[in-house]
This record gives C-alpha cells, structure tokens and sequence, in this order.
C-alpha cells in the first residue's frame, strides 16, 4: 500500500470527488481530507491510499493536472520522525 499526498486541492473538494478523480487509475483504498483544527475548514490537501502500482500510475497521470481549477500536486507521502507523514520531499 501506498500513501500519496495531493496538494493544491480546491476548498470545494470532496473525499468522494477526490476518490473519483483517483479511482480511474486504480483502487482507492482510503482518502483523507485534511481541515484546520481550529476553524475545521479545509486546508486545500490530504492523503489517498492506493496499492503501490495503481499509485505509481495515479501519480504520473494527475500531478500537475487542473482539478476543479487548482493545479494538482501529487507526489508519495514521506513518513515524518514523529510518526505523521509529510508532503513529498520538502515536507512543507
């Protein structure tokens, strides 16, 4: 199983539109959104679970890719020292 993060996603994204966009490349297993904790609106990212060829396939046909507007970033999840996972390499 992979983890990918998909950054620059519109405020308007679902985790159902986030998983059909996804699903034509393989199996979602799992999508999570991510909102502020404070507020609970979104934060414009979030998480897809996908087997490691369906990912590796998603993230070749969507990263760089217009969705609802917003230009996708989608680059596999890289585990952070405390346990959480950050985006791709820079870990923003």
């Amino acid at each position: 199983m992979t983890k990918l993060y998909v950054g620059n996603l519109p405020f308007s994204a679902t985790d159902e539109s986030v998983r059909a966009l996804f699903s034509n490349h393989g199996t979602v297993e799992k999508v999570s959104l991510i909102n502020d904790r404070d507020t609970g609106r979104p934060r414009g990212f979030g998480f897809v679970e996908m087997a490691s060829a369906d990912a590796a396939r998603a993230m070749a046909a969507l990263n760089g890719t217009d969705f609802e507007g917003r230009t996708l970033r989608v680059n596999e999840a890289q585990e952070r020292s405390d346990g959480g996972f950050r985006s791709g390499p820079r870990g923003r």
